[in-house]
């Protein structure tokens, strides 16, 4: 991840990144055209597409940044042949770092989510689904731009694209959250009233933290002075 949610999503493209640049390319030939983890991002993906819990606006979002991203690639940042991505991070930490974002903006979303099945809130389910859709798929999109084909601004451009818009997504759900209580027609009780509150407040300082303090200050700086230092050295 890189702001991700594992090794390859918001918080993990750091880690991935690192963990790919130590292995060999010929290593990666043999992942197959999805990696495990890829593949499992594409099963939310269908399963919440299909269950009606995605919007059209957050479909779309997401297919409008797979064309954007092919488009940045061949325009704006081009591969620089036969330059290879370094990695920028190599630091422990991060790994930790990673696990706290994918329990948080993954894990525990989704278990918040099929306990609403059971309890039979709608509401709350309504409101988590779109962050862990865009989770999901970003992590998914992280996995594309991981090869040779695209250059290392492309791979810092999802973590950001998706992070931006993932912040509003989560303003709603916690609105939603805090509202709940004066919902007539909602059927819970107060412990996943509370359990919703603190996992969507959880889940927005986390991520307005990767962005606004990670991402943007300290990732995307170093993607771009890589990127142009070695595009200068050509």
């Amino acid at each position: 991840m890189s702001g991700g949610v594992g090794p390859s999503s918001d918080i993990s493209l750091p880690k991935n990144e690192n963990f790919h640049h130590t292995k060999s390319q010929s290593h990666q030939q043999y992942r197959g055209i999805f990696s495990f983890r890829q593949l499992n991002m594409l099963a939310i993906i269908i399963v919440f597409s299909s269950s009606g819990m995605v919007s059209l606006e957050d479909f779309s979002f997401v297919l409008f940044s797979l064309i954007y991203i092919f488009f940045l690639s061949k325009i704006a940042f081009p591969k620089i042949s036969p330059q290879t991505n370094p990695p920028i991070f190599n630091n422990k930490i991060l790994n930790l770092y990673v696990s706290v974002g994918a329990l948080i903006g993954l894990f525990l979303p989704i278990a918040y989510i099929f306990e609403g099945i059971y309890e039979g809130d709608k509401e709350g389910i309504k409101a988590a689904a779109p962050h862990v859709f865009l989770l999901a798929s970003q992590v998914f999109m992280e996995g594309v731009t991981f090869n040779d084909k695209f250059s290392l601004p492309i791979r810092v451009f999802v973590p950001v694209f998706y992070n931006s818009r993932r912040v509003f997504t989560i303003m709603e759900w916690l609105t939603s959250e805090i509202s709940k209580v004066d919902q007539a027609e909602y059927g819970g009780n107060m412990r996943r009233v509370n359990m919703g509150r603190g996992l969507a407040a959880a889940n927005m300082v986390f991520w307005c933290y990767n962005l606004f303090g990670f991402l943007l200050p300290v990732y995307l700086p170093k993607a771009f002075k890589t990127y142009y230092g070695g595009k200068s050295n050509d």
